[in-house]
């Protein structure tokens, strides 16, 4: 049994019975509208930074303006933007992963096999910046909640597409398959 070329880049369909790949579908961080504020503070650092290294009073000196600079620059600059760098969310032709942190990693997974509902919130900020947060729930595991994803209505729509798909696949690999037919008798 042959597929079909596929037009358009969609995956053709598996036969039944055979296991179906996992793809990637979408990968995504939080919206990076939190990091505004960082970058306004290293604008600023690097700007007083250039204004005062040689014209500092007497007492002090510049690297004490340059430990200074590079303290503010460590907790208000570069730990905002690693907790956010480390905070992915996959959404895969199998189910959805959540890894965080930047040591010590924590992951959760959700499968879209299970099926799971969907609520998109939406504050007034989301909205302006075109972000929202989606709760996933199963109802026996605790809601998975994916906060602050950019686009979220077509993280939503693919989600959707995901379980529906999944689901239909699981359902179609449950039914038994026809008994092939006996060999010819052999004369």
């Amino acid at each position: 049994m042959t597929q079909p070329t596929t037009y358009g880049g969609r995956p053709p369909m598996v036969v039944p019975g055979a296991p179906t790949p996992e793809l990637r579908v979408a990968r995504f961080r939080r919206h990076a509208r939190r990091l505004v504020w960082s970058a306004l503070v290293l604008i600023l650092v690097a700007g007083a930074f250039g204004y005062f290294f040689g014209n500092l009073p007497a007492p002090l000196e510049n690297w004490m303006l340059l430990t200074a600079a590079a303290t503010v620059v460590l907790f208000l600059v570069l730990l905002p933007f690693l907790s956010w760098w480390a905070h992915v969310y996959t959404v895969t032709t199998r189910r959805v992963l959540e890894r965080s942190g930047i040591f010590g990693v924590r992951r959760r997974e959700l499968s879209h096999v299970r099926g799971y509902t969907i609520q998109e919130r939406r504050g007034i900020l989301q909205r302006m910046w075109g972000a929202g947060t989606l709760v996933l729930s199963n109802g026996v595991d605790q809601p998975m909640r994916l906060v602050d994803v950019p686009s979220v209505g077509l993280v939503h729509e693919a989600l959707v597409d995901q379980v529906e798909v999944n689901q239909i696949l699981a359902h179609r690999d449950a039914q038994a398959l026809p008994p092939a037919p006996p060999p010819p008798p052999a004369r």
